[in-house]
Parts: C-alpha cells; structure tokens; sequence
C-alpha cells in the first residue's frame, strides 16, 4: 500500500473553473511525492455556494463528479466547499474515503491549537458554520465564526480589497477572539494561506490543504469508507 500511487479526486462543487484552478494549487503544492492530484467542477450548477439554496442547487453535479471520480478507481475525495455539502450522499457513492474542507480544517486546528476562530465570506454562511462546528464536536473550540462580507466570487477578482478585508478580519479574529489558529472558511481563500500566516503570525489554515493531507493518511493507512450502516451504497430505485 505505501509504494503504491494515491490518487486523490478534489471537487469544487460550484462551477467557476478559476476556483477550481486556485484549489488544484493549494492541493498540488503538499501533495505527497506518490500522490496524483484531479481538481473537478461541475458544468451546471451554482457559480458559487452561498447559503442553503445553493448547497441544493449543486448537488446533482457535485454527486455525478464523484460517481465518475469512483468509476474511474480515485482512491479518495476532498469536497471543496466549506459548509460540508453532501458529505454523506458522497460517502454513500464512495469506496474510499471522503472529506470536507470544514471538518478537515477544524480536526487540524484542534491539533495544532487549543482554539480557533473560522473567517468566511458572508454573514449568511456563520449559522452554517456554527451548526457544523456542533456537529464535528468542535464548539468548545470554536471561538467566533466571523464574516468578511464579501461574495464568494469577489474572491476571483484582481485588485477588488477582497483579500485585504480577509485579512483584516483574520486580525480582528486574533486580537478580539483570544484564538490560537484561524480557519478560512471559504475554498475560494486557499491562496490566501501563506500570505496571512507570515502577515499574522499565527497558524492559518487551508481546508482544502487539510483535506488533502487527511486523504493520503487515510488511504495510506488503508481505511476506507464504512459500508455498513449510514453510509452503506444507495438503494437501487
């Protein structure tokens, strides 16, 4: 197992094929010297993921991407949208394992710091965020999920103040919130990692870095998706 090649299928669940580029970056530079990167993005669908509707919207395409992906042998998944879209639904379809950028990103922070703060886009993700964070067993070491007030897509454009009103959100995270990490909670970040670190000093952390690495891990160490139970294969209807 640990001489052989591990491949690993990221999906971006909107459709802007620039995300989904700046993702494969983010996931290409800590792939391990056996580990074979895809970045993938459905061509219909939401441009962007923002809320609830959103997240139903690309369902569908997010579903079929990862039914190729296991047609074609991937050995794992990152799913790169931070409110965890159809983690499950994908796990069902899925032979080896399946991550999403929020759940790796705070598992990583919980081992690197003792509390963390998240900084998204909209306010209107936060309860999202929140309700995860309960769900991963992380509210105690959640700080403040806090938002930038900024579209997802204004992440894609050159000179518009998105990612200087990042980082000063990810400031105000460190010096309000008392946190000892900070998470981007948005795929659409994931350039932003290294910049913020060295600006602030603190560890900033990339999920879709996290999900990657978790995925050669997991893989490596043999571990594939439980079928029995929750996330056994679905109904044929």
């Amino acid at each position: 197992m640990n001489n052989r090649e591990i491949r690993i299928l990221v999906v971006n669940p909107n459709t802007t094929a620039s995300m989904t580029e700046k993702i494969r970056a983010s996931a290409e530079s800590v792939r391990g010297a056996g580990t074979r990167i895809a970045a993938v993005n459905p061509s219909e669908g939401p441009p962007s993921i923002e809320g609830h509707f959103d997240e139903a919207m690309c369902l569908p395409g997010l579903l079929r991407e990862v039914q190729a992906g296991e047609a074609a042998g991937y050995d794992g998944f990152v799913v790169a949208c931070f409110d965890d879209t159809g983690i499950g639904a994908c796990r069902e379809i899925a032979t080896g394992p399946v991550v999403g950028i929020c759940e790796a990103a705070m598992h990583a922070a919980s081992m690197i710091s003792t509390s963390f703060s998240v900084v998204t886009t909209l306010p209107r993700s936060v309860p999202i965020i929140e309700r995860l964070a309960v769900e991963y067993g992380m509210e105690r070491r959640l700080r403040r999920v806090r938002a930038a007030d900024i579209p997802v897509l204004a992440l894609e454009e050159e000179g518009g103040g998105a990612r200087e009103r990042v980082r000063d959100e990810v400031a105000l995270a460190i010096e309000q919130d008392g946190c000892e990490a900070v998470i981007l909670g948005c795929a659409g970040m994931a350039d932003l990692t290294a910049w913020l670190s060295e600006e602030t000093g603190v560890p900033v952390i990339d999920g879709v870095v996290a999900g990657v690495k978790m995925i050669e891990a997991l893989v490596g160490a043999g571990f594939k998706t439980s079928k029995i139970g929750a996330y056994a294969a679905p109904i044929p209807k």
